[in-house]
C-alpha cells in the first residue's frame, strides 16, 4: 500500500486561511514537488472548488507572477479525486468520490489510485 500525503499551509501563528497566507516562490515550488510526486490530489467541495477557480486554466496574460506558472500547470494537469456527497458531477481532471472507501480505493469510474496526496 502506497502513502497518503497530507498538505495543508500553515503560517508560524497557526492560521490556515489560504486568503490569509502571502505566497512566495519557495511555498509554489514545494507544492509543485508534492504534486509531481503523487499519482492523484483528493480533497472536499471547498478545497476543490477554490483551487479550481484560482488555477485552471486558460488564464488571462499576467494574471499572476511568472514563478506560479509552474504550480498553476502542475495543478491543473493532476488528476482530482472529490470526496462530495451532493453535486453530481465534476471536471477539471477530477473524479468523485463517494461512500466509505479505504486506500488504495476506487472512484466512481473504478480508477485505482496508488499514491495520493491531500489538500486541505
Amino acid at each position: 500500500m502506497r502513502p497518503l500525503r497530507y498538505s495543508i499551509n500553515v503560517t508560524l501563528d497557526g492560521c490556515c486561511d489560504h486568503r490569509a497566507i502571502i505566497p512566495d516562490e519557495g511555498l509554489h515550488r514545494h507544492a509543485v514537488e508534492n504534486i509531481e510526486r503523487a499519482d492523484a490530489l483528493l480533497s472536499g467541495r471547498v478545497t476543490y472548488e477554490m483551487m479550481e477557480a484560482a488555477w485552471r486554466s486558460p488564464v488571462r496574460t499576467g494574471a499572476r507572477p511568472d514563478w506560479m506558472e509552474p504550480f498553476a500547470r502542475a495543478i491543473d494537469a493532476a488528476k482530482k479525486f472529490v470526496v462530495w456527497r451532493t453535486l453530481g458531477r465534476v471536471d477539471w481532471n477530477a473524479e468523485l468520490v463517494r461512500g466509505i472507501w479505504g486506500m488504495p480505493f476506487s472512484s466512481s469510474s473504478g480508477s485505482r489510485v496508488r499514491d495520493c496526496s491531500w489538500e486541505a
